[in-house]
């Protein structure tokens, strides 16, 4: 299998997807917007984008098997599979905010072998395929070459629900606020984690997120010569609901940082 051609063609298939999301955001109807659980919103645009995705990515990979946040299909392939997120940050959507992308990964295994991470209104569009680097807009994209958290600004994500774990991120994000330049929160995991291959961000660190959210983000990391985890060293960063992501340089500085306050897994 050619990587690269088939992140190519990935890529214009996001694209036109994403031309859609940007068209409905500019008549977009808050009345038609759902709940799927507490301050966990839907609206009919996730919903048909990740009808497009899944039947664009399914000709261009008829072997591959799904795994979507708004379920249109979650057949798994015995190889291959696609995971989507028709639209992360629906919340800044569905309130006119622009910032949300969308975020398209391949699983060959159990491993991340492509990445995309399409940032609609600003028509940035990030990639990566194992082994090839990382790009945004075909130009190559690196890390932030800064040595420590003191001249680092990081990015995190508030929970929304699951608040059984809220005082001891408050102190997480209180120690981070004291040693580094600055804690944004934009309500894209997916971005967040292409900023950080950009170099915008030196880290980024968040809890209680799914696949969908950073698979597409976290290869696009690792192929802009950063580094991924969990909030400890190893594990399961993809499907294990926590992910620190950083340049490489201060990633120790940040586990460190966590471990001073998290003591605490979610169930």
């Amino acid at each position: 299998m050619n990587l690269q051609q088939l992140c190519h063609n990935a890529n214009i298939i996001v694209k036109k997807v994403g031309a859609f999301i940007k068209h409905e955001a500019g008549n977009f109807d808050r009345g038609r917007v759902e709940l799927k659980g507490f301050n966990n919103l839907v609206s009919y645009v996730d919903k048909e984008a990740e009808k497009q995705l899944v039947e664009a990515l399914r000709n261009l990979l008829p072997e591959a098997g799904f795994i979507t946040e708004e379920e249109t299909d979650n057949t798994r392939g015995e190889r291959f599979n696609w995971i989507i997120d028709p639209l992360d940050g629906t919340t800044n959507f569905t309130h006119g905010l622009p910032l949300y992308s969308v975020s398209v990964a391949l699983l060959d295994g159990d491993e991340v072998v492509l990445g995309i991470v399409y940032e609609v209104n600003k028509d940035e569009c990030f990639y990566a395929t194992k082994g090839n680097g990382a790009f945004l807009n075909d130009n190559p994209i690196q890390v932030s070459p800064a040595e420590g958290l003191r001249d680092s600004l990081i990015a995190t994500g508030f929970p929304y629900y699951e608040f059984g774990l809220t005082q001891q991120y408050l102190q997480v994000l209180g120690a981070f606020m004291g040693k580094s330049h600055g804690v944004r929160r934009l309500g894209s995991a997916a971005l967040d984690l292409a900023y950080v291959a950009a170099g915008r961000f030196e880290g980024f660190f968040e809890y209680n997120l799914n696949a969908w959210d950073v698979a597409g983000g976290a290869i696009i990391v690792q192929e802009a010569g950063g580094h991924v985890s969990k909030f400890t060293a190893g594990g399961d960063y993809i499907f294990g609901r926590e992910i620190v992501a950083s340049n490489g340089n201060i990633h120790q500085e940040m586990l460190d940082t966590i471990a001073e306050h998290w003591k605490e897994q979610l169930p």
